[in-house]
Protein backbone atom coordinates (compact mmCIF):
# COMPACT_ATOMS: atom_id res chain seq x y z
CA UNK A 1 0.00 0.00 0.00
CA UNK A 2 0.77 3.82 -0.99
CA UNK A 3 -0.19 6.53 1.56
CA UNK A 4 -1.39 8.76 -0.42
CA UNK A 5 -2.02 12.60 1.14
CA UNK A 6 -4.24 14.81 -1.32
CA UNK A 7 -4.68 18.61 -1.09
CA UNK A 8 -7.11 20.99 -2.20
CA UNK A 9 -9.72 20.02 -4.53
CA UNK A 10 -8.58 16.86 -4.46
CA UNK A 11 -9.80 15.88 -1.05
CA UNK A 12 -13.24 14.94 -2.55
CA UNK A 13 -11.12 11.61 -3.68
CA UNK A 14 -11.24 10.43 0.52
CA UNK A 15 -13.88 10.41 3.14
CA UNK A 16 -11.98 13.83 4.64
CA UNK A 17 -12.56 17.56 3.37
CA UNK A 18 -11.59 19.09 6.41
CA UNK A 19 -9.08 21.35 5.63
CA UNK A 20 -7.59 21.03 9.09
CA UNK A 21 -7.27 17.31 8.97
CA UNK A 22 -5.06 15.48 6.79
CA UNK A 23 -6.45 13.53 3.65
CA UNK A 24 -5.45 10.20 2.91
CA UNK A 25 -6.07 7.55 0.83
CA UNK A 26 -4.58 3.92 0.65
CA UNK A 27 -3.59 2.68 -2.51
CA UNK A 28 -2.75 -0.61 -3.57
CA UNK A 29 0.89 -0.74 -4.83
CA UNK A 30 1.27 -3.15 -8.67
CA UNK A 31 4.90 -3.53 -9.26
CA UNK A 32 6.48 -0.95 -11.72
CA UNK A 33 3.64 1.08 -11.13
CA UNK A 34 4.34 4.64 -11.09
CA UNK A 35 2.99 8.00 -9.49
CA UNK A 36 0.75 8.90 -12.97
CA UNK A 37 -0.61 5.00 -12.08
CA UNK A 38 -1.58 5.97 -8.71
CA UNK A 39 -3.36 9.08 -9.96
CA UNK A 40 -5.16 6.89 -12.06
CA UNK A 41 -6.02 4.68 -9.94
CA UNK A 42 -7.32 6.94 -7.35
CA UNK A 43 -9.70 8.79 -10.66
CA UNK A 44 -7.10 12.20 -10.56
CA UNK A 45 -7.34 12.88 -14.53
CA UNK A 46 -4.79 14.72 -15.88
CA UNK A 47 -6.16 18.05 -16.04
CA UNK A 48 -6.35 18.18 -12.35
CA UNK A 49 -3.43 17.35 -11.42
CA UNK A 50 -0.70 20.11 -10.62
CA UNK A 51 2.94 19.64 -11.40
CA UNK A 52 3.37 20.02 -7.42
CA UNK A 53 3.32 16.53 -6.42
CA UNK A 54 6.37 14.97 -3.78
CA UNK A 55 7.37 11.29 -3.34
CA UNK A 56 8.68 10.94 -0.02
CA UNK A 57 9.44 14.27 0.43
CA UNK A 58 10.92 15.04 -2.73
CA UNK A 59 9.19 16.96 -5.52
CA UNK A 60 8.71 13.90 -8.36
CA UNK A 61 7.87 13.74 -12.08
CA UNK A 62 4.65 11.58 -13.40
CA UNK A 63 6.79 9.00 -14.16
CA UNK A 64 8.68 8.17 -11.10
CA UNK A 65 8.04 4.47 -9.82
CA UNK A 66 6.52 4.31 -6.54
CA UNK A 67 6.82 1.11 -3.84
CA UNK A 68 5.05 -0.24 -1.07
CA UNK A 69 4.97 2.04 1.85
CA UNK A 70 6.01 5.11 0.06
CA UNK A 71 4.68 7.85 0.95
CA UNK A 72 2.52 10.67 -1.65
CA UNK A 73 1.72 14.41 -1.76
CA UNK A 74 -0.61 15.35 -4.36
CA UNK A 75 -1.41 19.04 -5.37
CA UNK A 76 -4.41 19.84 -7.68
CA UNK A 77 -3.77 22.36 -10.62
CA UNK A 78 -4.98 25.45 -8.88
CA UNK A 79 -2.29 25.10 -6.06
CA UNK A 80 1.37 25.31 -7.79
CA UNK A 81 4.21 25.74 -6.10
CA UNK A 82 5.32 29.86 -6.40
CA UNK A 83 8.93 28.90 -6.24
CA UNK A 84 9.13 25.54 -7.83
CA UNK A 85 12.79 26.16 -9.40
CA UNK A 86 14.09 26.17 -6.14
CA UNK A 87 13.29 21.91 -6.44
CA UNK A 88 15.09 19.72 -8.31
CA UNK A 89 12.51 17.22 -10.14
CA UNK A 90 13.48 13.70 -9.19
CA UNK A 91 12.27 11.10 -12.07
CA UNK A 92 13.33 7.63 -10.70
Amino acid sequence: MIEVHLYGKLRRFTDNQDPTRDSIIYVPVKDGDTIEDIARRIGITFEELGSNIFLNGEYSALERKVKDKDRLGIFPDDMQLLYKWHFQKSKG
